[in-house]
């Protein structure tokens, strides 16, 4: 980056380390799905802090643990839908779905019974379970969001009973290795940061504790660097590696619940954290351990993202400074818009291109890049969806009000494309064109 966005960058950060009183505090920006600035200010060890320096992650992990379960369903070894029941018997709350748990709908307790699990050593699944036996669901399933740090416990298992290892071995193989994070571990590795809470009236410092959290380590467990979590932040963007598909990534960003009322700032997909701020919808997730905060943010359409690793239990505004991050960058330096450049395209599918008409209004259907459709009203609001091939003259809808919904190509005797059916919606290419399966009919005095 230019000199001038550095020093803005490292400003915005210094200001942060300084008025929050945090011993130290690393941050990064990502772009473009690489690493593309990254400070520390304070001291660990009496060293200012780097890229390489290991921070507590907290709920971060919870990311981790949901891609280790999408990944099972792209395998087809679950189904979202599925109760919990089905591949983890002999629970007093089998009868949450898998979706239920990664969106935190699931209505289970916020925290494990008994000692304060995130200061405690944890015990294992089988005492976990048992604590549960009694009142664990506290609301009914899918009936609001309710942030369940036991949900992801529980997916741990899942995850674990499946592969026929621990969750934090799969993690380590299906995806810490592939993308290359290998400064992220269960405890602290090489050079790390230690917590501590930071007195409210006075500058001083209280270490705080760091134990195994056993079957609830899922929800919280993993320490890791700012090189590591930039890899990862850049992964929910869509760099994904091929630990999972784009597609399965970007459904994990679709928001499944809000957590705070009618016009919503902050909500949930799978496993994914959604805040929506000036206009930008991020994805990721915080993270919140005694002694440790931290935050990862992406804005996958704008291709940037940005981290915060802090050693303080609480008073850093690690989502806003995320932000701010993201927002300097973008004013030092704007993105230059990728040039246009033609593209191959069946011809056979540019008879279905133009204008076509649902009743009396106007759409257009447009190719797009990768031979998706795309069917828009042509001025205004309105009904609007991306779609891709499945089949012969068969298209399904990828987001919007037609997200899963069928398009089918209606012909004539001749093989002309003459109705589009979406839906039982029938397009034609004039307005009521009596020659397409109009539902009800066409007056047959037509306009007039």
């Amino acid at each position: 980056m230019l000199a001038t966005t550095e020093m803005a960058l490292l400003r915005r950060l210094a200001h942060e380390q300084s008025s929050c009183r945090t011993p130290s505090i690393v941050a990064a920006v990502v772009r473009d799905g690489e690493l593309a600035w990254s400070g520390g200010r304070g001291r660990v060890g009496g060293e200012t802090p780097g890229a390489d320096t290991q921070y507590r992650l907290g709920s971060i992990t919870k990311t981790l643990v949901a891609t280790a379960v999408m990944r099972l369903r792209d395998e087809g070894k679950l189904d979202l839908n599925d109760p919990l029941e089905q591949h983890l018997p002999g629970t007093s709350f089998g009868s949450a779905t898998i979706a239920q748990l990664l969106s935190h709908t699931s209505g289970l307790t916020a925290e494990s019974p008994g000692s304060w699990w995130e200061r405690t050593v944890g015990a294992d699944w089988d005492a976990l379970v048992e604590s549960l036996k009694d009142g664990a669901t506290r609301l009914r399933p899918g009936s609001r969001f309710h942030y369940s740090n036991v949900g992801y416990g529980v997916l741990g298992e899942l995850v674990a009973r499946h592969r026929g290892q621990s969750w934090l071995d799969v993690v380590r193989a299906e995806i810490l290795g592939p993308l290359g994070m290998t400064r992220t571990s269960p405890h602290p590795e090489g050079a790390h940061a230690d917590g501590f809470a930071v007195h409210p009236f006075a500058d001083l410092l209280m270490p705080e504790p760091s134990p195994d959290a056993g079957a609830m380590a899922p929800a919280g467990q993993l320490w890791s660097t700012a090189t590591d979590l930039a890899r990862w932040t850049a992964f929910l963007g869509g760099h994904t590696g091929g630990v999972l598909s784009e597609q399965t990534v970007a459904e994990m960003r679709e928001m499944v619940t809000v957590d705070d009322g009618d016009t919503w700032t902050t909500g949930f997909g799978l496993g994914v954290m959604l805040v929506r701020t000036e206009g930008r919808r991020l994805a990721g997730h915080t993270g919140s351990m005694p002694g440790f905060l931290a935050c990862s943010l992406v804005d996958a359409n704008a291709g940037i993202g940005a981290l915060v690793l802090t050693n303080s239990t609480a008073g850093v505004g690690i989502t806003q400074l995320c932000l701010d991050l993201m927002n300097l960058t973008e004013q030092h330096e704007p993105s230059m818009p990728a040039e246009w450049q033609p593209s191959t395209v069946d011809p056979k599918l540019l008879e279905l291109t133009g204008l076509w008409h649902w009743g009396p209004t106007p759409y257009h259907l447009r190719l797009l890049p990768g031979g998706l459709f795309s069917l828009a009203p042509t001025d205004g609001p309105g009904r609007a969806s991306r779609f891709a091939p499945v089949g012969e003259d068969t298209w399904v809808g990828l987001d919007a009000y037609y997200a899963g919904e069928t398009l089918r190509v209606g012909r004539d005797s001749a093989g002309k494309p003459n109705h589009l059916d979406l839906a039982t919606f029938i397009f034609s290419r004039t307005p009521f064109d009596p020659a397409a399966p109009i539902p009800g009919g066409v007056d047959p005095e037509g306009w007039r």
